[in-house]
């Protein structure tokens, strides 16, 4: 699966670098990085987003919601899916954080290990012994806090596991959902965390 990113002055390069280090068939081929100071109005957009992209997937990382909404219009135009997390457009897919996206048949490969966290896990008795990532955020903290999670107690575990992904979220923090009322960086807690307690529950049923 080829994907195309547009950034601002890096702004994507945290999820950049987890894509390629856990992602599997998805092969990033195109960044765009804008990097010009911009004006808080932007009445030409087409002259920072070029036109000459192309793949199966274009993942907007944006700040400027000019540039933002003027690259939604060009992926429709070119009937490519677009996900801009934290964004409000109609034409694009919209989740309020990069780890709260669902999943969309449309997006392949990438749809299929990005998005909300989904875990595996191995207990014994109230013991997390092993943890297994099947799906996860794109920034990669979904990875990267097993190791400090593993070994501990269930208890422990629910709390410490939502509280080292908020340490490893890049996400703006000021931003607020007007219907949770939870910040960016607490969303992606709560949705690592729901996702722990569900692996949880799976293994319980199990009988592990």
């Amino acid at each position: 699966m080829e994907v195309v990113v547009f950034e601002q002055n890096g702004s994507g390069q945290q999820k950049i670098d987890g894509i390629r280090r856990y992602g599997r068939n998805v092969d990033i081929v195109q960044i765009i990085d804008i990097v010009e100071e911009l004006p808080e109005f932007l009445d030409n957009p087409e002259e920072f987003i070029p036109l000459d992209f192309s793949g199966d997937l274009v993942l907007d990382f944006l700040v400027h919601q000019d540039l933002s909404d003027y690259l939604v219009h060009l992926c429709v135009e070119k009937q490519i899916p677009i996900i801009s997390s934290g964004k409000k457009n109609q034409e694009a897919i919209t989740p309020f954080t990069c780890c709260g996206l669902g999943f969309h048949k449309q997006l392949g490969p990438y749809g299929q290990q990005f998005g909300l966290p989904e875990y595996k896990v191995t207990l014994d008795g109230d013991r997390i012994v092993a943890l297994q990532v099947v799906r996860g955020a794109p920034c990669g903290a979904t990875w990267e806090v097993i190791t400090r999670v593993a070994g501990s107690e269930i208890d422990e575990a629910l709390t410490l596991l939502p509280r080292e992904v908020q340490y490893l979220c890049v996400a703006n923090p000021g931003r607020f959902d007007p219907i949770s009322g939870k910040s960016p960086v607490h969303h992606a807690g709560h949705v690592h965390r729901t996702a722990l307690q569900k692996a949880i529950d799976a293994a319980k049923n199990r009988g592990e």
